[in-house]
């Protein structure tokens, strides 16, 4: 519930993402105090949606990253001239780039594509549908 109230901010000021960081290590500290689990529980046991318990909590700094990424793609493919024409600049800090980051996921999409379906364990070709 608060996630939301606290990304809107995020995503709308520069904010880099060392302060982000900053942010979720005392919510971290915080969460694990009320949880009552050891303060050296890695925080991928804490965000882990494959484990046995899982915890419906979302790392503020994946949300956040998400969010620039999604915020950098509205902005790259709008149908307003004028907003294509404006050269984009999120400042996220010297840590991790939204423009690379970006860039990075649309080349493994399109490797992806390139690529097709390949078969996975011994279920062979066909059995799954293709997710992209």
């Amino acid at each position: 519930m608060l996630i939301p109230k606290l990304l809107w901010p995020l995503l709308v000021y520069d904010i880099c993402s060392t302060s982000v960081e900053a942010i979720e290590a005392k919510i971290n500290k915080y969460t694990r105090k009320w949880l009552g689990v050891p303060p050296g529980l890695s925080d991928v046991a804490m965000y882990c949606r494959k484990a046995k318990l899982k915890l419906l909590m979302k790392s503020i700094q994946e949300e956040y990253k998400c969010g620039k990424a999604r915020l950098l793609t509205v902005l790259e493919e709008s149908d307003d001239p004028v907003v294509k024409t404006v050269q984009q600049s999120l400042k996220t800090g010297r840590k991790w780039k939204v423009t690379e980051a970006v860039d990075e996921a649309k080349e493994c999409l399109k490797m992806k594509e390139v690529i097709g379906q390949t078969q996975t364990d011994r279920t062979g070709l066909g059995s799954t549908t293709a997710k992209l």
